[in-house]
């Protein structure tokens, strides 16, 4: 998959289920501080991420070190690639 179109996609789970503004998603986009999700909100993102990608992301550790929106673009690059399905 390529990287645009995960941006994109990612954006539109942005906007879609949280009402943010394009302009504010840019890769360096702090999820918590700058785009305003919550704990609560995590569960709905996760949610909407794996219908969006058709991937499993909840059993996987290595969501925790998320932190940004660029985080969210790699990590889905790295699923994808690694093939999670």
């Amino acid at each position: 998959m390529a990287e645009q179109d995960i941006i994109r996609m990612t954006n539109e789970v942005f906007t879609e289920s949280f009402e943010i503004p394009g302009d504010k998603l840019t890769p360096e986009a702090n999820i918590f501080s700058d785009l305003g999700l919550d704990s609560l909100d995590i569960v709905d993102l996760v949610v909407a991420l794996q219908k969006k990608f058709k991937v499993t992301i909840r059993d996987d550790e290595r969501v925790r070190t998320i932190r940004t929106l660029g985080d969210i673009y790699n990590f889905i690059q790295l699923i994808k690639t690694e093939g999670n399905k």
